[in-house]
């Protein structure tokens, strides 16, 4: 929306500093950060006034999450409320990137919405049925995939491009929109699964983000792509600020969810960041890049899947608990060893995952 204070511009004076998508995304950051500071202490105190006993605790579940019993959920609302705010302030409100992307964001943290209500008003950890949470997520899918697709360049179109082999490209024709659907659906519920420690999904999501905007905002450069050799998708460039206001609204919830966490931000909020960045491969044509800078959800999503084939399989167990984190749980570690760990590995595959853009 402040973009539009530029029409007031000669060129040289303040206004036009907001032309810029790298001045703006640095406005949005500061204003999703702040809008975590101010906020998220009246957030949490409505959160635990409405649900009680706050987020039902697993059974099955590590000893030590006992502990954790009667904090509230729903944080997501503090992640997505500085992230909305932050992209409609500062983005060009005619990208229709910015729109998909914010489509995507808003509706996944319905579903997320609707489970985590289901969960607290009637304390149960079972929520809204998987099979209806996959069916409106691949819906959600469906149509942010057709969406992007319009607006991709049409040498783009239903072209899946491969990181480091910068020339080829694989005509997905018909397949695209499912393959679209797998990316985006499959990220928001591999972001779900890693939630399950305090700041263990907060900070890789921000790091996976902060790839992905670099990314985005080179691929929306003309000069930049005729450097680097990738594909030039215009108009992604602005995907920056939707990244920076997540990293900003991030930090703003991480401040609350450090161990030990004063709320959780539930499937509202991992949802919605999952399904944020798989729309974000999808609109910068970098969906198999997302499965590195996004490694560590990767790994966590193929533990329960491992996990669950082998037992139906066998009737044992190949990890002593599924997803990931809670093996190491089992295993001994520390909470905060496990997180800080994980953090690591995240950052390590966000600089592969950026890498790739100038291997040739």
């Amino acid at each position: 929306m402040l973009y539009w204070l530029t029409l007031l511009s000669d060129g040289g004076d303040f206004f036009n500093l907001f032309r810029y998508i790298t001045f703006r995304a640095g406005g949005a950051f500061m204003t999703a950060l702040i809008f975590g500071f101010l906020f998220g202490k009246p957030l949490i105190s409505v959160l635990r006034r409405r649900q009680g006993k706050g987020q039902p605790i697993r059974d099955d579940g590590p000893e030590g999450h006992f502990v954790k019993a009667g904090t509230p959920t729903m944080g997501g609302l503090l992640i997505v409320g500085a992230l909305l705010t932050s992209t409609l302030l500062w983005a060009r409100l005619d990208n229709p990137f910015v729109w998909m992307i914010l489509f995507v964001t808003i509706s996944f943290a319905a579903i997320g919405f609707a489970d985590d209500y289901a969960k607290v008003s009637k304390q149960t950890v079972a929520g809204v049925s998987s099979k209806l949470r996959l069916l409106l997520g691949f819906i959600i899918a469906g149509i942010a995939a057709f969406w992007a697709a319009q607006y991709h360049p049409v040498d783009l179109q239903n072209q899946l491009a491969l990181p480091v082999f910068k020339d080829t490209l694989i005509n997905l024709g018909y397949l695209f929109i499912p393959f679209s659907m797998i990316v985006i659906v499959g990220s928001a519920n591999a972001v779900n699964l890693t939630d399950g420690l305090d700041g263990l999904a907060i900070m890789p999501v921000m790091i996976a983000a902060g790839a992905l905007g670099v990314i985005a905002y080179a691929v929306g450069r003309v000069d930049f792509t005729e450097y680097l050799d990738v594909h030039y998708v215009p108009g992604t460039g602005e995907i920056l600020i939707f990244t920076a206001g997540i990293f900003g609204g991030g930090l703003g919830f991480l401040w609350y969810n450090a161990p030990p966490a004063a709320v959780f931000m539930g499937d509202t909020g991992s949802l919605a960041l999952g399904g944020a960045l798989g729309a974000i491969a999808v609109a910068t044509k970098h969906e198999l890049v997302l499965a590195v800078v996004g490694g560590l959800f990767v790994v966590e999503a193929l533990s329960v899947i491992i996990q669950v084939l082998y037992f139906k399989r066998t009737g044992k167990r190949v990890f002593l608990m599924a997803p990931i984190h809670h093996h190491y749980e089992k295993k001994g570690w520390a909470e905060p060893q496990i997180v800080i760990r994980f953090w690591i590995i995240s950052l390590i595959l966000a600089m592969i995952g950026l890498a790739t853009l100038k291997v040739r």
